[in-house]
């Protein structure tokens, strides 16, 4: 529920910011200003999502959740109310340090749920994360006609909401481990002390090759389906609502069943072939019904990431998992601030010529996460040795 809150408050403010940018810097031509936004945010999870998994290590999940909703909220009502632009970018970069509240529900689920259940939860959280971004952007822009800061209000709402549920519902989970050392305030060294095991590196190479493709269809589906299938905006609306609903299905009763009954590495190869096959089907697809049919198979793919995260969890010991979802969300943050500017250059270079270009280039990473996995031992032996 918290997960789901969450991305309702992420999602509502999406569909006015071009406009707010507009209002609040008094230019037309926002394109970099926006760019600029999304990527400030990116930024700061890249070097804090690690550190606040870290504390939460130490210090415990719970204080850090309540810690990072409290900022979360202050942050949303300081966006409503910023008068100027460098205001509203002040807003968006406290929004990047204080987000850590997938990092540290990550490693409370790998808390609480033994490693054969775990791919399970995980695929709950990425489940209840898509549904309330499904909601978020039609509420937000509902609410944005309104008023341009409406879904501010709202999302801090949802936030306190949030930190309520936190306090009062939400115990402090027991980990076998303790707390750990206290970290070090230097953001890069979780990365570097996650490069140190060996037995980490095959499997945070194939999360950062998941996470890349994983930004091909959120960076050009828009662009693509409108440009070779002549989709008006009801229509991709339609799309995306579709995608979101299999996409949570898929995470939320599919991943799980699937990593239980032949493990992570099935799992992960099953989701790696599901989606090669929708990006090359999609890249060659001449109507605009057969994008529709693939939706699923777009979706089964998306089983991989709870699969592999479960992999990554059992590596390292119980009292190091928030650090290590910190890192995990870092890499996505960095992949998201870099990815979208390649793909986005790769599309517009290649549409004339073969608009599928960037898809078959998507499926085709997919081969690098091969040597990856069968370079990957079993899980008992690499996790003690870990330890």
């Amino acid at each position: 529920m918290a997960m789901a809150l969450d991305a309702v408050g992420v999602g509502l403010m999406m569909p006015v910011l071009p406009g707010l940018l507009r209002t609040v810097g008094h230019v037309d031509d926002i394109g970099w200003i926006f760019g600029a936004f999304l990527s400030a945010y990116a930024a700061m999870q890249v070097l804090f999502s690690p550190l606040l998994g870290a504390l939460s290590d130490r210090y415990g999940r719970r204080p850090v959740l309540l810690v990072s909703l409290t900022g979360s909220m202050a942050d949303y009502l300081f966006m409503a109310f910023a008068p100027t632009l460098p205001l509203l970018f002040v807003g968006r970069l406290i929004a990047g340090v204080t987000g850590a509240s997938m990092a540290v529900a990550s490693a409370y689920m790998a808390d609480i749920s033994s490693q054969d259940l775990r791919a399970r939860g995980f695929g709950h959280l990425n489940a209840a994360f898509g549904v309330g971004f499904i909601a978020g952007p039609a509420l937000g822009g509902l609410l944005g006609d309104v008023w341009l800061r409406t879904p501010f209000l709202v999302a801090a709402a949802l936030n306190g909401i949030n930190l309520v549920l936190a306090f009062f519902l939400l115990p402090e989970p027991k980990r076998a481990g303790g707390a750990s050392e206290m970290p070090s305030f230097n953001p890069l060294a979780p990365l570097r002390w996650a490069l140190t095991f060996p037995a980490l590196l095959p499997l945070l190479g194939a999360f950062a090759v998941l996470a890349l493709v994983g930004e091909v269809g959120g960076t050009i589906w828009v662009l693509y389906v409108q440009g070779k299938f002549a989709w008006d905006l009801f229509t991709v609306g339609i799309s995306l609502a579709l995608f979101g609903l299999f996409h949570a299905g898929a995470q939320g009763f599919v991943a799980g069943p699937i990593t239980e009954r032949w493990g992570e590495k099935a799992a992960l190869i099953i989701a790696i072939l599901a989606d090669s096959t929708a990006y090359i089907s999609i890249a060659l697809a001449w109507q605009g019904w057969m994008a529709f049919a693939l939706l699923p198979l777009f979706c089964l793919g998306g089983i991989g990431a709870p699969a592999l995260q479960s992999l990554l969890t059992s590596r390292v010991g119980a009292d190091h998992q928030g650090r290590l979802q910190g890192v995990l969300t870092s890499m996505t943050s960095l992949v998201s601030v870099f990815g979208p500017f390649i793909i986005a250059m790769l599309y517009f270079r290649t549409r004339t010529v073969f608009p599928g270009t960037v898809w078959i280039a998507g499926g085709a990473l997919y081969v690098l996460c091969l040597p990856l996995l069968l370079r990957t031992g079993s899980s008992p032996a690499v996790r003690e040795a870990a330890e």
